[in-house]
């Protein structure tokens, strides 16, 4: 080549990939100001495609897009034959009645998720707590082993440790009897541990599926959006929710080496439909195979007294959904408000929402782990509870082991049950799944739930969280600066 040539090129490199990243952080501009909706989401990845030089911009592609666009109607459309409102009764309205004289807020929040989800409550569930893995996973395996008909399970993270091996064993048996079975499992939380579940379970014969892939070049485009949903649906009628994933870690009788605490629920009765339903969407969507007929959703008879409704979120159709539902809740509360979170980030409308209702009188106590498995996460909670604080919220520190449940409550009368962590990435990116409940018995045993858990916990004060060195106190700011991605 040429010296000058050379040389005229050495002097044009510079302007020429300065030029390129000014394209490109201009384009990712322009998608950001038409498509982000948070302000402060908008302001904070402008700033990084300008002031990161392509890498500000491949993030964006990789994190910040949002590239899945469903909607559960069209891909599931109509279970064949099949109602999923039962008839409502003389003795239904009746109960109806009387449950709105004792608790009128609870009209208005009721309406908020049928508006928001196009489902009603449904009467007639029973609703059982399963204190962790052990009251959870024996109860769902031998739902697994008495199954006639079908098994849908679907998992965020599904171990191949001794909780993964059993469940493992008991989904191969019950397809090898005939039983239909379909097991979708979260592409990211299947490599939480090797050999891959997803790959056994398929080589066993068991219809498997993952999530949402991550392989290359899928990888960049959806690395940041999972399904963090966990349901099991047995036969059709006999459905299991929460936060409990499938590993040993929640099986406390087995001594793990790094014991998890968590809480997951036995459901019977028609809402089993809204839990069958969710699975069958997300089952078409990464497989192609609808899930439709009286197999999948034969009629259920009633069980208990509570009316529930299922809830799902994420960022599709469904999204922000469970943010507007959180907020109707804490509008609605005129007693007391029990939030257990693993991980505690709610976002500025969150904060303001628990903050009024605190100085309504409302007694709003949340409970989240003293340790974490997630250190920033635990640094940028704490540089911004005195948000909380200072408006009357009360904040406990629950002791090891670390606790992972999800649960809400209201006035000891409305609960919400489920999968979904008060954070960015459960409320934003990922897929998640809950079921609100109106029932006094239900929600007075969910609170003493919330009470045990109380006894042994420490409450956070004002006073320590400005009591807090320089050196911390920037720690924790800074990683509340990552708060949104987190």
């Amino acid at each position: 080549m040429d010296e000058s040539l050379t040389r005229a090129l050495a002097l044009l490199y510079p302007w020429l990939l300065a030029t390129l990243d000014v394209a490109v952080a201009a384009f990712c501009t322009v998608h950001i100001i038409l498509n982000k909706r948070d302000v402060r989401s908008a302001i904070g990845w402008t700033g990084l495609v300008w002031l990161a030089p392509f890498l500000g911009a491949f993030t964006y592609f990789c994190f910040g897009i949002n590239r899945i666009y469903r909607r559960a109607s069209e891909i599931f459309g109509k279970e064949a034959g099949t109602s999923l409102v039962p008839l409502l009764t003389a003795e239904d309205f009746r109960i109806h009645d009387e449950f709105i004289v004792a608790h009128p807020t609870m009209v208005g929040l009721a309406r908020v998720a049928r508006r928001l989800t196009g489902a009603s409550d449904l009467p007639g569930n029973r609703i059982q707590p399963l204190v962790d893995g052990d009251q959870t996973f024996p109860a769902m395996l031998e739902a697994i082993r008495q199954a006639e008909r079908c098994v849908t399970l679907l998992s965020y993270i599904f171990d191949a440790d001794r909780a993964g091996l059993a469940f493992s064993a008991a989904l191969q048996e019950a397809a090898g009897r005939g039983v239909q079975v379909r097991v979708l499992i979260d592409d990211v939380g299947a490599r939480y541990s090797r050999p891959n579940m997803a790959w056994r379970l398929h080589a066993a014969g068991v219809p498997t599926a993952t999530f949402l892939p991550t392989r290359i070049p899928r990888l960049v485009k959806y690395a940041n959006l999972r399904n963090h949903r966990k349901i099991l649906v047995v036969d059709g009628r006999l459905g299991f929710t929460g936060g409990t994933n499938i590993r040993e870690a929640h099986w406390l009788s087995l001594a793990p080496r790094h014991p998890v605490r968590c809480l997951h629920f036995r459901l019977d009765g028609p809402v089993v439909h809204h839990l069958q339903r969710i699975f069958a969407v997300d089952w078409e969507f990464a497989t192609g195979e609808a899930l439709t007929g009286d197999l999948w959703f034969p009629s259920i008879e009633r069980a208990g007294p509570v009316w529930a409704q299922g809830v799902p979120d994420g960022p599709d159709d469904d999204f922000e959904k469970l943010t507007d539902l959180i907020i109707a809740a804490l509008s609605a509360a005129t007693r007391s408000v029990r939030i257990v979170t693993p991980y505690f980030l709610p976002d500025g409308t969150l904060i303001r929402a628990l903050n009024v209702a605190a100085l309504r009188g409302v007694d709003v106590r949340i409970f989240i782990p003293a340790r974490t498995n997630i250190a920033p996460v635990a640094w940028a909670a704490m540089a911004q509870a005195w948000q909380l604080l200072e408006k009357g919220c009360r904040i406990f520190l629950t002791p090891p082991p670390f606790d992972h449940t999800k649960l809400f409550t209201v006035d000891k009368v409305w609960s919400l049950i489920g999968s979904t962590n008060w954070d960015p990435r459960s409320l934003r990116l990922n897929f998640e799944f809950n079921v609100q409940c109106f029932n006094e018995e239900l929600g007075a045993q969910l609170d003493d739930l919330v009470n045990e858990k109380a006894a042994g916990a420490r409450e956070l004060t004002l006073a320590e969280v400005e009591g807090r060195s320089l050196p911390i106190r920037l720690r924790d700011g800074l990683a509340r600066l990552l708060s949104p991605y987190m």
